[in-house]
């Protein structure tokens, strides 16, 4: 497996899948060497609803078999839940 990056989320654009059409694909810009991977929700490791904001620091790991694709997102900085959910 990869060695583990650090990056800033810097972009979400909608996809149109899902349920409601609202899954996007969420880019990570690595904070070592300035490229930019992509990732949906399914790839965000963490308990419960799955969602991550634009501007927040991740751990992540670029994925082997699709160079450009980032995998077990890890989201750094958690928000206050009183002003995350306001």
């Amino acid at each position: 497996m990869n060695d583990a990056r650090h990056g800033i989320i810097v972009d979400r654009r909608p996809t149109g899948g899902g349920l409601t059409g609202a899954v996007g694909a969420f880019i990570v810009q690595d904070e070592a060497d300035g490229h930019h991977y992509t990732f949906d929700y399914t790839h965000i490791v963490t308990e419960g609803f799955r969602t991550i904001r634009t501007g927040e620091r991740v751990r992540f790991h670029v994925a082997a078999d699709r160079p450009g694709r980032a995998e077990f997102v890890i989201r750094l900085d958690q928000p206050d839940p009183a002003e995350y959910y306001q």
